[in-house]
């Protein structure tokens, strides 16, 4: 769950959730200290926060769906603040101060939540199997009282619901000792990422690329799975190639940019820092998600699958869970063998606990950096690899939006090592050892 909108607990009841999906902030805090709350207000909407030293003092409010100005009016009462956007390379800053924002000096840490166990939530009635070569599905499905809801060709999975999770329980023993049966595993959900925030202007302008033809019919193409992408406008829906559903029809805001349109336009970004604005690379947009709030391990390696199919050389996966898949990793491991690399977000906890599919060895584990630190949001640990900037400028509608958190960095990473496929017509294996060379971090459990 890439982008999960937390509510953080403070002292006794008091409560503070920032939907940066909506835009939209609740609050009850009865007793708080304002620098408590401000570290929380950092933690939640990912920004760097500069407090007046002396200026602590309690805060006691209540307030339901505002927008963030009026909540930070609510929260900070007589005191003034100046929220300042980010550009492509840092996130925004909030000052909070008595006398003038100068005096604004003293930063403030992201609050501390606890880690989560590992695991996930599966869906309690449903299972994915993967069958051996020459066995059907209809005939085992029929025996087990179960509904074939999904599959993906060439794997011969499928993915099988029940009427509720004690028929799935029964339905998973009875299948451990099928012999047409190759695996048995949960299907996780996986939730929504967030979309990007808008911004009131910015010195930042739309990518400026031309699509140039492939030489030696050696297009690298882009498997970018994610939500819908929308036209991007500004000369760019040339880069997108026909968009693949797995999971049905979306259902987007038409006056916001989706999250990922926003990584489209981030990949695209990177391919023009590292061509010159001009290449033959296209993205194929795999919406795994449709109209739904959240998607599954079996959509997401269905997404990987289709952008295989595709034609993709690289594949980016700015999403994921703490939900170990068994069949998700099988699936990675066979786009692995075909020399095909994936790009993943390492996760916005920030926690050392593995996030999949960027925990996988197969995968590139993206994590945030920020001014050359590694961001106070960003997921760490030893087996995180890679570390790209987490903040994206992108346009829609003529409008600039910003995006923060680890699937911006892992889309910068997969734009930049198209961009250098192309640019040097190198293999994929070349690639990967210029963006180890240039990207790789060692991160410790301590985040150091």
């Amino acid at each position: 769950m890439l982008c999960l909108i937390p509510a953080l607990q403070g002292f006794s009841a008091d409560t503070l959730a920032w939907n940066t999906n909506k835009s939209l902030v609740t609050a009850d805090i009865s007793n708080s200290r304002l620098f408590d709350v401000l570290e929380k207000v950092a933690r939640l909407a990912r920004w760097h926060v500069f407090v007046e030293p002396d200026t602590d003092r309690k805060v006691a409010s209540k307030f339901k769906d505002v927008p963030p100005g009026e909540a930070l009016r609510l929260l900070l009462g007589e005191l003034n603040y100046a929220l300042v956007p980010g550009n492509s390379n840092s996130v925004a800053h909030l000052y909070v101060f008595r006398t003038s924002r100068q005096n604004a000096t003293q930063e403030l840490q992201p609050a501390k939540v606890a880690e989560k166990p590992e695991g996930g939530k599966p869906i309690p009635n449903e299972l994915i199997v993967r069958l051996k070569p020459g066995a059907k599905i209809d005939e085992l499905a029929k025996l087990l009282g179960a509904k074939v809801t999904g599959k993906i060709d060439g794997f011969n999975a499928y993915r099988l619901q029940f009427d509720d999770q004690a028929a799935a329980d029964a339905a998973k023993e009875k299948l451990a000792s099928n012999s047409d049966v190759a695996s048995v595993d949960e299907n996780y959900s996986v939730d929504r990422p967030n979309s990007p925030r808008s911004l009131q202007s910015s010195s930042v302008p739309p990518p400026q690329l031309a699509l140039k033809p492939p030489t030696d019919n050696n297009r690298v193409v882009v498997g970018l799975v994610d939500t819908a992408v929308q036209p991007l406008g500004n000369n760019l829906d040339q880069f997108l190639l026909k968009q693949v559903s797995v999971a049905g029809e979306s259902q987007l805001d038409p006056n916001s940019p989706s999250h990922g349109t926003s990584m489209a336009e981030t990949v695209l970004r990177s391919i023009q820092n590292m061509t010159k604005g001009s290449t033959s690379v296209q993205i194929l947009p795999v919406d795994v998600y449709g109209p739904n709030e959240s998607t599954s391990t079996f959509d997401v390696a269905n997404g990987i699958a289709q952008a295989v199919n595709g034609g993709a050389k690289i594949i980016n996966l700015s999403l994921g869970s703490q939900s170990d898949s068994g069949f998700l990793h099988s699936v990675i491991q066979d786009t692995s063998k075909l020399n095909i690399p994936i790009f993943a977000a390492a996760g916005n906890e920030p926690v050392t606990t593995p996030f999949y599919p960027a925990a996988y060895p197969e995968v590139g584990g993206v994590t945030a950096i920020d001014q050359g630190q590694l961001a106070s949001y960003a997921n760490r640990g030893s087996i995180i690899t890679l570390g790209a900037p987490g903040t994206s400028i992108v346009y829609y509608n003529n409008q600039p939006y910003y995006v923060v958190g680890t699937s911006a960095s892992s889309a910068f990473v997969s734009g930049i090592a198209a961009g250098y496929m192309d640019a040097n017509h190198s293999s994929a294996s070349q690639m990967q050892t210029f963006i180890h060379n240039n990207f790789g971090i060692k991160i410790m459990s301590g985040g150091k």
